[in-house]
């Protein structure tokens, strides 16, 4: 049993039926599904969180953590009366949704996964290594500004997490879509390495970067409508 959150998380939501939960990614806020949400809405309650410290939402006193957001994200769905959902989660959404998912397998009825990673060396280099830079950079004056502590924090979660261990997976039987940008930041084989490891998944790797639900949107919605109808 978890602990009451600390804070109220900020959230946008529109439509009836089903819960399906929008988690965003690192620095973002819900408003990055904004081509998701009117699309979804006729035939779901869709629900875009702002996570901790991100958007409108509280930083608080707890861990920046993936595990802390998906600690969050089960104490909003108590708070509202959600005993099952459908989470869709992008990039650090995405790993949020799967630590979530993990612990709580009976509270999700599916999920969708888009760029999401299960550790740091998941993301190309190319990508990472600028992150690491400004993650050392932001360290150093983390003491002296508020700006950089912030900044130590949030780019902390792209160095420093997540850790999933992708024997673990075997453990979710709920039908997975796993979902990559042709050109995403995240390595295509650590994209196939999640799709293998789930016992019920579908992969798809839609043209476009890292953003393809903002991007991509129409071909991207396809794919989850085609997901979730099946």
């Amino acid at each position: 049993m978890s602990i009451p959150t600390d804070i109220s998380l900020h959230f946008v939501e529109k439509g009836r039926g089903k819960p399906l939960i929008l988690l965003h990614g690192n620095g973002e806020d819900g408003s990055y599904f904004e081509h998701q949400i009117d699309c979804f809405s006729a035939d779901y309650r869709v629900i875009a969180l702002d996570t901790r410290g991100h958007g409108q939402s509280p930083r608080g006193e707890k861990p920046f953590t993936i595990v802390q957001f998906a600690e969050d994200l089960h104490d909003f769905m108590d708070e509202n009366g959600i005993d099952q959902a459908i989470l869709l989660g992008f990039s650090d959404g995405g790993n949020i949704a799967l630590t979530f998912a993990l612990k709580y397998p009976e509270r999700v009825e599916k999920l969708i996964l888009n760029g999401a990673n299960l550790f740091p060396s998941g993301v190309k280099a190319r990508y990472q290594w600028p992150i690491e830079i400004g993650y050392r950079i932001a360290r150093l004056f983390s003491k002296k500004s508020e700006e950089a502590k912030q900044n130590t924090e949030m780019l902390g979660l792209m160095v420093n997490e997540p850790h999933i261990d992708p024997a673990a997976l075997a453990r979710l039987m709920m039908p997975v879509l796993v979902v990559a940008g042709t050109k995403d930041m995240i390595k295509e084989k650590h994209t196939r390495l999640i799709y293998k490891s789930l016992p019920n998944a579908r992969l798809s790797i839609i043209k476009g970067d890292h953003f393809v639900a903002n991007k991509n949107a129409v071909a991207f919605n396809k794919e989850v409508s085609e997901f979730l109808r099946n």
